[in-house]
C-alpha cells in the first residue's frame, strides 16, 4: 500500500483522532493538528514517535488530526494504520492494564442490563459507567462496519485495559465463527468478563471458543495472569432455537443465554411486532434451556428507544416468562429495565419471611427450613436470597432489615 489510514475526523468527532501514514524516505515527518495542543502537544508528539518506534517505522510522512482522543485511542488508531501498511505485523502496542481491568467476575451477578457500546466508537465507551447499567457490551459485531472491524477490534482491546467502567460487568460481542476465534487473543489478555458468541447455532461453536480461550490463557497465564472469561451464546436463528438447550450445556464457563430477535424473525420469515407473538415460543424455548441447563437466562433488546412504556411492557413479560435481564440499546433504558426487573413489595415482603426461616433453621442445626407448616425447598430459599439482595441493591430494603429479627435469625 502507499499509505494507511485509521481513525475518524470532522467536525463532529470528538474523543477520537485520525491517522494516515505514508512511507517516504528521510525520517519520519510529523503533521499534528490537535484541539488540545496547548496542553498536551508535547505529550502526543512523544506517544506518536514512541509507538511508531516500535513498530520499526522509521521512514514515513505521519498526519494526525487529534479530536481529544485519549491516549489509549490514539495509540489503537496509530496500531491500526501500521497494520494495514503491514498485514504481517503482529505485535502489539498495549497501554497499561488498569488495576480496575484486573477485577473478576462472577457467575451469578445480576445482568438486568447489558448496554451495547459500538466497538469502534470511543467516546460512548469512556463514561459508560456512569450510567450504572450491570454490564456494558463492547460490540465487534454488528455494530460496526466490515471494513473497520480491525480497527475495532484493537480499540476495544484498548478500552478493556484502560478505561475504568466503575465496576460494571465487561462483555464484548466477537463477530461471528469462525473470525471470532481470531479476536479471543487479545480480548481474553485484556481480561475481558463475558464473550457473547453471535449466531450460534450449534454446540461446537461454543465449544470452539472454550477451546480457543484455553489456549489464550495458556499462553497469556504467566505474562498477564489474564482470568478466564464467561461464555453467553446468542440464539438468533430457528436452528439455534431448537438447539438451545445443547448450546447451554455446551461448556461449564456458559453462564447465560440469551435471544436476538431481529435476525431470529428474519430467519422466520416474518417481522417483529410489538405484541412479540411471533416469537414467543422461540423465547419460551430459550428460557427453559437455560434453566434447564442452570444458567441465566437473557431477553433480547428493546429496539425503540423512546418508548419507556413499550420497554417496560417488554421487560415484565420477560420477567414474567422467566428471563433475568434484557439487552439495551441506550442509557436512558437502563432505568426503566432495573424498575421493572424490581421485586414487587409482596414478593419482599415472602422472601424476607424465608430468608428468617432459613437463618433460624441454620442456627438450630436443622435440615430443613419451614415456614409455618409448611416445608421450603432449597431452591426456593437460594430465590428468596436473591430477590432480598436484589431488594436491597435497588433500594427497596434496608441493608439492616432484619436487625430486630432477633440472632437466631442472623
Amino acid at each position: 500500500m502507499d499509505f494507511a489510514e485509521a481513525g475518524r475526523r470532522g467536525k463532529d468527532v470528538r474523543s477520537d483522532c485520525w491517522v494516515r501514514i505514508e512511507p517516504k524516505a528521510g525520517g519520519v515527518r510529523l503533521t499534528l493538528n490537535s484541539k488540545v495542543e496547548a496542553m498536551f502537544g508535547k505529550a502526543i508528539r512523544k506517544l506518536i514517535r514512541e509507538e511508531l518506534a516500535f513498530f520499526d517505522v522509521k521512514d514515513a510522512r505521519v498526519t494526525v488530526e487529534d479530536s481529544g482522543a485519549l491516549p489509549f485511542v490514539m495509540m489503537a488508531r496509530i496500531e491500526a494504520a501500521v497494520k494495514r501498511l503491514n498485514p504481517k505485523e503482529k505485535r502489539e502496542y498495549l497501554p497499561e492494564l488498569l488495576d480496575s481491568a484486573k477485577q473478576p467476575t462472577s457467575r451469578d451477578r445480576f445482568r438486568r442490563s447489558r448496554l451495547y457500546l459500538p466497538g469502534n466508537e470511543p467516546k460512548f465507551m469512556l463514561n459508560a459507567g456512569i450510567h450504572k447499567p450491570d454490564a456494558v457490551i463492547l460490540d465487534l459485531e454488528d455494530s460496526v462496519a466490515p471494513a473497520v472491524k480491525d480497527e475495532a477490534l484493537i480499540m476495544v482491546r484498548n478500552a478493556l485495559r484502560q478505561i475504568d467502567f466503575m465496576g460494571v460487568e465487561r462483555m464484548v460481542r466477537i463477530n461471528q465463527l469462525p473470525r471470532g476465534l481470531d479476536e479471543l487473543d487479545p480480548l481474553v489478555a485484556a481480561n475481558a468478563h463475558m464473550i457473547l458468541i453471535p449466531k450460534c447455532e450449534d454446540p461446537e461453536m461454543v465449544r470452539d471458543v472454550d477451546a480457543r480461550i484455553g489456549k489464550a490463557i495458556g499462553v497469556r497465564r504467566n505474562a498477564s495472569g489474564a482470568m478466564r472469561p464467561l461464555l453467553m451464546p446468542i440464539i438468533e436463528s430457528c436452528l439455534g432455537v431448537f438447539n438451545a438447550l445443547e448450546i447451554a450445556r455446551a461448556s461449564k464457563n456458559v453462564a447465560a443465554l440469551t435471544i436476538g430477535l431481529e435476525d431470529y424473525t428474519a430467519d422466520l420469515g416474518t417481522q417483529r411486532t410489538l405484541e412479540a407473538k411471533e416469537s414467543f415460543w422461540a423465547r419460551s424455548r430459550v428460557v427453559n434451556a437455560a434453566r434447564a441447563a442452570g444458567v441465566q437466562p437473557i431477553d433480547t433488546v428493546f429496539s425503540d428507544i423512546n418508548d419507556m412504556d413499550g420497554l417496560r411492557q417488554s421487560v415484565l413479560e420477560a420477567k414474567g416468562m422467566g428471563y433475568e435481564g434484557k439487552g439495551c440499546i441506550h442509557p436512558r433504558q437502563i432505568e426503566t429495565i432495573h424498575q421493572a426487573f424490581a421485586p414487587a413489595d409482596a414478593e419482599i415482603e415472602r422472601a424476607k419471611k424465608i430468608v428468617l426461616a432459613y437463618r433460624n433453621a441454620e442456627a438450630r442445626g436443622l435440615g430443613v427450613v419451614a415456614l409455618g407448616a409448611k416445608m421450603i425447598d432449597p431452591p426456593v430459599v437460594k430465590r428468596a436470597l436473591r430477590t432480598v439482595d436484589l431488594a436491597i441493591r435497588t433500594g427497596q430494603l434496608a441493608p439492616d432489615w432484619d436487625a430486630g429479627a432477633g440472632e437466631g435469625a442472623k
